[in-house]
């Protein structure tokens, strides 16, 4: 189906009346646009629904989990469906503005909010994806058993798959399954980088585009240290709100690593000194 007829299709099944469609910056797997709709404005993901099955949903289930809490802006889910071919996610607008005095205080404070939202096991009750990536979410009642189970292996025998010899060594597994702290499932984001935020029209943090799961706490933190874009207050901030178990700072390669597996997979061999120096150094 053609893009455009999609978009007008979409927006009647939703009631919106006369829209607008503007082209909006988005990733390598959505096309996003703004609808504006008698007066009104609403963001619409779309995406081939063959290629990326139950993305939308799952992309549903996150922002719905992450809003749950109430401790951070999330947009609100106003609409799921497919037209032909094409699935769409239709999301409350964001109007973005200059980030407030205390914004970096605040994510602190809101990010370790987050994180003391917990459950009783790992995981999450539906697979997602990182990217364009199916992502695993198996329960698990250990931090190193699902970090390692449910996201460094999938990424590892994909990588191999795809002909990367990286030299994973049985001492490897055993090395951070001593090293991972034992601490209670943690809500995060899942791909905490610097484009899956938003500033909102209060000047606040806004959490977008998740891979969302009851996990380590730390990967969220990691993740957001691996590509820069975070003010080193809101780390401190946080530190001080929900204190980090002893060694994070040596832990952070470690984390990282699962993030570099995927862009190692995705985008190719540019990131496979980056893994291999990581498997070595807690080989």
């Amino acid at each position: 189906m053609l893009e455009n007829e999609a978009l007008h299709k979409l927006a009647e099944k939703n009631n919106l009346k006369n829209p607008k469609f503007n082209r909006l910056t988005g990733g390598d797997i959505n096309d996003v646009f703004l609808i504006t709709a008698e007066g009104k404005k609403q963001v619409v993901k779309i995406n081939n629904a063959e290629k990326f099955p139950g993305m939308f949903a799952a992309e549903k289930a996150g922002l719905e989990a992450l809003q749950q809490p109430n401790v951070i802006d999330v947009p609100s889910v106003l609409g799921l469906g497919k037209i032909g071919n094409t699935a769409y996610l239709l999301l409350e607008y964001k109007e973005s503005t200059a980030k407030s005095s205390t914004f970096w205080t605040d994510f602190g404070k809101q990010m370790a909010a987050l994180h003391k939202t917990t459950s009783k096991e790992f995981g999450f009750h539906q697979d997602n994806y990182i990217g364009s990536l199916p992502q695993q979410n198996n329960k698990s009642t250990s931090a190193a058993d699902f970090y390692i189970s449910e996201r460094l292996e999938p990424q590892l025998k994909l990588a191999k798959d795809k002909g990367y010899e990286l030299g994973v060594t049985n001492s490897f597994f055993r090395n951070i399954s001593a090293i991972i702290p034992d601490e209670k499932p943690s809500l995060i984001h899942g791909d905490l980088w610097g484009g899956n935020y938003l500033v909102n029209e209060e000047g606040n943090p806004c959490l977008i585009d998740p891979a969302t799961a009851f996990a380590p706490r730390e990967m969220d933190l990691a993740m957001m240290k691996l590509f820069g874009g975070f003010d080193n207050q809101l780390f401190e901030v946080y530190n001080q709100e929900f204190p980090l178990e002893p060694g994070f700072i040596e832990r952070i390669p470690l984390w990282q690593l699962y993030y570099l597996l995927v862009h190692l997979n995705l985008f190719g061999v540019g990131y496979k000194a980056q893994v291999t120096s990581i498997l070595k150094q807690f080989g």
